[in-house]
């Protein structure tokens, strides 16, 4: 995908060979297929392809097999021009990369790669982790970094221990929903959540993985393995968003298949429309001037309405899709502070008609009466929550992203239980509810997904195949297989849980995986997440 956005536009169709396919070829034929070869001519499997049009806003993606050779399925490719791209760590594309499709017909284009120039501006997050020198309390420390930019800006920099102090300090002062393109400041700084020794201690190790000692780095650059067998059997297609800055944290379906989503970065509610690629985009209110905007989680409650975590502007945000019109449920006017947050909802509403919301600046949580507006207060508690999940009773659950706990408010007590997992510092981040009440959720720092049984009480985990995925959200299937991403590695985890066999779908950009939604109305399921730094939103389909 990195290809498929630098490659010049020029329509030299030297490399293409068309196939001897009459018009009448077979539905089952493939649109375009081709060998993928490296610099010695050896086939390489696990190669990321890209095809796009020029001037559209849609990439398809699949990826080589065993054999090296890669296949768009029929009716994936419309006719027209395309420009191919890959994406393989260690490899650039030779040629143009130029591609004709025709109605009915097979086009064949063999694929040469060459070493890459900059090794470096290929690596995910993931390898910087594993190329860095250093413990992984060092590295864990580090991987916060990465909800807002990539490890290259940390390794390509050339700050020294001194300048790394001071670098922390302004970055403790930007909210969560800061990039590169848009940081935003906070109003209550972030740095009175780690220790002055910490502070430096990390200043000083971020000084030992960066070019502040010389041109060169002094340690090697390593690269996850490619994908092999059925990770290869998949089709990706990206649908790129109109403005750069938009951040699609989370994304949903709804009922009628149309995709909606959270923008992290501006106050925004975002529709797509997956069989044309068009965005529209639906603008929220901004309630508390000057604090930052965007929003994260979004839910269905009911056939019609969506509602939305506002963070910090305080306040949750109902929208009905046949309207179009926004409600929104501020936090009571004691608790609305500098710190206060609403960051998460959940959807049970058909119980009672009540939401549940955190206020992450208190570790207290609210229950809200969508129809009165009215809120209850419950809390504050020990943990801390982030995922919010809500069971067929509506008692609520969340997980504690900054230990290891799983909680439980009981919606008729309101008394709080608390599930350690089984491996400590686990950092659970986020998770949903399914039909039998279990609470799947992923484990950020340990690198696992888990399952609170919530009647036994007992958590099970099961370990994610790469190191330093950061699975960031977890949600089962129909067949008893979860899924979760890499928010380092641009992986798709699918995991069975009876075998625990794990198969991971490569993904074509730069993505940062956060909340994932799994459509079970396929077969197989597809998957979708949004590109948190690429501006898009990605749908995974698994050919078996």
């Amino acid at each position: 995908m990195r290809d498929v956005r630098w490659i010049a536009l020029v329509l030299a169709l030297w490399f293409v060979v068309p196939s001897t396919s009459s018009a009448q070829a077979p539905a089952s034929k493939p649109a375009l297929t081709g060998l993928v070869a490296g610099p010695d001519g050896a086939s390489l499997e696990g190669v990321v392809v890209s095809a796009v049009r020029p001037g559209t806003t849609i990439t398809v993606s699949v990826v080589s097999g065993a054999d090296g050779t890669y296949r768009f399925p029929a009716g994936r490719l419309s006719p027209g021009s395309y420009f191919l791209g890959i994406r393989a760590a260690g490899f650039e594309l030779a040629g143009t990369g130029a591609a004709s499709v025709a109605a009915g017909r097979t086009a064949t284009v063999d694929l040469k790669l060459v070493p890459a120039h900059d090794l470096a501006a290929q690596l995910t997050n993931a390898e910087w982790l594993m190329s860095f020198p250093g413990t992984e309390g060092q590295k864990n420390a580090v991987l916060g970094c990465t909800g807002c930019h990539t490890l290259e800006r940390i390794a390509r920099s050339t700050h020294d221990e001194a300048e790394w102090a001071a670098t922390i300090k302004r970055m403790a002062s930007y909210a969560q929903e800061s990039s590169p393109l848009k940081p935003q400041k906070t109003m209550n700084s972030f740095l009175s959540r780690t220790s002055p020794e910490a502070q430096q201690q990390l200043a000083a190790y971020l000084a030992t993985v960066n070019l502040s000692a010389g041109p060169a780095w002094t340690y090697p650059l390593k690269t996850m393995p490619r994908v092999t067998g059925r990770g290869s059997h998949v089709v990706v297609t990206e649908y790129k968003l109109p403005q750069p800055t938009f951040q699609p944290h989370d994304v949903i379906l709804d009922g009628r298949g149309q995709v909606w989503f959270s923008d992290f970065d501006e106050l925004q509610l975002g529709h797509l429309d997956p069989k044309t690629g068009k965005v529209t985009e639906y603008p929220l209110p901004l309630r508390k001037k000057g604090f930052p905007v965007g929003e994260l989680d979004i839910e269905q409650v009911g056939a019609n309405d969506l509602v939305i975590g506002m963070t910090w502007q305080a306040t949750i945000a109902r929208f009905n899709t046949l309207t179009k019109k926004f409600r929104l449920y501020p936090i009571p006017a004691a608790a609305d502070d500098n710190v206060a947050q609403l960051i998460m909802v959940t959807n049970r509403a058909d119980v009672d008609g009540k939401v549940w919301t955190a206020n992450d600046g208190h570790h207290e949580f609210y229950r809200i009466d969508l129809a009165s507006g009215a809120m209850e207060k419950f809390g504050p508690f020990e943990h801390t929550s982030y995922g919010l999940a809500a069971d067929s009773h509506n008692n609520l659950f969340y997980a504690d992203f900054g230990s290891d706990v799983i909680g439980r408010v009981d919606a008729k007590t309101g008394q709080a239980t608390f599930y350690p997992t089984p491996t400590k510092h686990s950092r659970p981040r986020r998770g949903h509810i399914d039909t039998q009440d279990r609470f799947w959720f992923a484990e950020f720092n340990s690198n696992r997904v888990g399952m609170l049984d919530t009647k036994s009480g007992a958590i099970t985990e099961w370990e994610v195949p790469t190191p330093w995925t950061a699975p960031y959200d977890a949600m089962i299937d129909k067949n008893e297989e979860v899924w979760t991403g890499g928010m380092s590695t641009d992986r798709i985890v699918r995991l069975d849980t009876k075998s625990g066999k794990a198969v991971e779908y490569p993904l074509p950009d730069d993505t940062n995986v956060r909340r994932v939604y799994v459509d079970n109305t396929t077969s197989p399921v597809t998957f979708w997440v949004g590109s948190n730094h690429g501006a898009a939103i990605v749908k995974v389909e698994p050919q078996d």
